[in-house]
């Protein structure tokens, strides 16, 4: 769960991290009011010049006018209106953009330098890391793709926390004097005690500034990353989630403990485990195809969860085709089954699903799909598909008059002329199936 730049400098401040005086304004009025407490608080006069910041979850706002300089509450409330109420574009938040709702009022500090610092997780070494460098500011993308001995990384160790030894080079990489030093030590170790205390994957500092006028070390911009796994921990981080800021479908499927994540294809995909998941986007890329989605239905769902994971790849316009690929061991393949066809009784599915079933009461997953076949116009193919299914006739008759149909043939039946049910029992044979019909 992401936090906003100001409830991130809340955090900041509750555990001694030095930040410039700001106030969060969610009007052009009160962001008036904020600039001349601003003005107040750091004795300026006419002409006091403050920050006007857009908050939403990414970054890159300074080079999109997310970020601006204004000398009055005039200037501050103008450009307020500009903001609040829009959806502001950066190369982090895609061609949609982000809702700005509230703007950050603060002191603007004159920088004699700008040093990036963070704390996060190496997961490939399952560990916490310090990442730090001389070279912080809006470019550090950059720096990190065209420099990356630039950034200085410092394991940390779980039961030690940070050492004398790692603050010293961290502060070494910053090229310090002794005060400052003193403060990025003191810095460092409240990173990480609020880092350990409140179960965050990512504190970035960035910039880390020091003042031209005064020296000072300040935390100029900020960003926290709490683990969402441990929010029953923290109901009062819980209560800051901005969900305005979540991808719609991302959200809803969190609610119903469903693992999604959006992407940019046309391929919905449907799969329990997170490895099985990754390994099923993989084989519909080398097949030609694009993923429209990461979906993990876990491996305790039941028919409920199925049909809702369902819902939520067809919300997504732009899937033409869906990849079911279910390999049961907890997961049964007769409940993935039955939410498929719950799925097809409740929903406007107009686009061709192509089924891979492997494991737990496949037999039986099977047969419900092959008794919705035989009770339906659309095609449906079983075994191994070799015709595209507009040239496949329908397979099988309709129950004969006062022959009383099963439940999953008489639902299937309700929804006759929508489903097209393709199933297939090799994976590499459902990944090229699907990326044709997607097309």
């Amino acid at each position: 769960m992401k936090l906003h730049e100001y409830q991130a400098k809340e955090l900041f401040a509750a555990v001694g991290i030095p930040i410039p005086f700001g106030v969060t304004a969610r009007t052009p009025p009160e962001a008036a009011q904020a600039y001349e407490q601003v003005r107040r608080h750091g004795g300026g006069g006419a002409g006091f010049i403050c920050n006007v910041k857009a908050q939403l979850h990414a970054g890159g706002r300074g080079k999109v006018g997310g970020v601006v300089a204004v000398r009055s509450a005039e200037e501050v409330s103008r450009e307020a209106a500009r903001l609040l109420g829009t959806r502001l574009v950066t190369k982090q938040t895609g061609p949609e953009g982000l809702p700005v709702s509230a703007v950050l009022v603060d002191e603007r500090t004159p920088l004699a330098s700008e040093w990036y610092f963070a704390l996060t997780i190496d997961r490939f070494h399952a560990r916490p890391m310090v990442l730090a460098s001389r070279l912080g500011g809006m470019d550090i993308e950059e720096v990190a793709a065209t420099q990356p001995a630039a950034i200085h990384r410092e394991p940390v160790d779980l039961d030690r926390g940070l050492s004398n030894e790692a603050v010293n080079r961290v502060a070494g990489v910053f090229g310090c004097d002794a005060a400052q030093a003193k403060t990025v030590s003191a810095i460092a170790r409240a990173m990480w005690r609020l880092f350990d205390t409140r179960d965050c994957s990512l504190i970035e500092i960035n910039p880390l500034g020091v003042s031209r006028t005064d020296r000072r070390v300040l935390a100029v911009d900020a960003k926290v990353t709490l683990d969402d796994n441990a929010l029953f921990r923290h109901p009062e981080l819980a209560a800051m989630r901005d969900e305005s800021q979540e991808h719609p479908l991302e959200l809803q499927a969190g609610k119903i403990g469903i693992s999604y994540v959006g992407l940019d294809g046309t391929i919905g995909c449907l799969v329990n485990g997170a490895g099985l998941a990754m390994a099923t986007n993989d084989i519909i890329k080398l097949s030609g195809g694009s993923p429209a989605n990461f979906l993990d239905v876990g491996g305790g769902a039941n028919v409920e969860q199925v049909k809702n994971a369902f819902a939520i790849i067809l919300s997504d316009p732009r899937v033409k085709a869906v990849l079911v690929n279910i390999f049961g061991g907890i997961m049964r393949c007769d409940w993935i089954a039955e939410g498929l066809l719950k799925a097809t009784e409740q929903l406007e599915v107009t686009i061709p699903i192509v089924v891979r079933l492997q494991g737990t009461n496949v037999e039986e997953g099977r047969r419900l799909l092959a008794g919705a076949k035989r009770s339906l116009d659309s095609p449906v193919v079983s075994g191994v598909a070799r015709d595209r299914p507009e040239r496949v006739p329908r397979l099988g008759p309709r129950p004969r008059s006062g022959q009383v149909p099963s439940e999953v043939e008489a639902r299937a039946e309700r929804v006759e002329g929508r489903l097209n049910l393709i199933s297939v029992d090799e994976l590499a044979e459902a990944a090229r199936k699907v990326v044709e019909l997607a097309r």
